[in-house]
C-alpha cells in the first residue's frame, strides 16, 4: 500500500504542471496497480488536493490582494468573481450528470483514447 501511495504521489507531482491530465495519469496507473475501489478515489482527491495546495501557495502574491491597495483589491476581487463564475457550470453539469461522467470518462480507456 506505501509503494502504490508513494508511485500514486510522483505520478501527481509529475504530471500537475504539465499540460497534461495529472487525473487521467492516476486512473491509468490506479488500474496498472490494481487500485480500484472507494479509498484509491478518496486517496486520488487527497494526492491532488496536496498539488492543489502547492499551485494556490505558489501563485498566493497574484491570488490574494493588497488590502491597503484600492486598485489591488478591486482587481483581485473581479479575478475570484470570474473564477467564481467560470465554476459554477461545471459544478452544475458536473451535478446533474456526476454517473453518467464517471461511468464513460472517468475509465482507462476513455482516458487512454482522449
Amino acid at each position: 500500500m506505501i509503494l502504490k501511495a508513494i508511485i500514486l504521489g510522483i505520478v501527481e507531482g509529475l504530471t500537475e504542471f504539465l499540460p497534461v491530465s495529472s487525473t487521467g495519469h492516476l486512473i491509468l496507473v490506479n488500474n496498472y496497480l490494481d487500485f480500484t475501489g472507494d479509498f484509491a478515489n478518496s486517496f486520488a482527491i487527497i494526492v491532488q488536493m496536496g498539488a492543489i495546495f502547492a499551485v494556490i501557495l505558489f501563485f498566493w502574491p497574484k491570488l490574494v490582494p493588497n488590502f491597503q491597495d484600492k486598485k489591488d483589491l478591486q482587481e483581485k476581487f473581479q479575478l475570484w468573481l470570474k473564477v467564481l463564475i467560470g465554476c459554477i457550470p461545471a459544478a452544475f453539469i458536473g451535478l446533474i450528470f456526476e454517473d453518467i461522467l464517471d461511468k464513460y470518462l472517468f475509465n482507462p480507456t476513455s482516458v487512454a483514447i482522449a
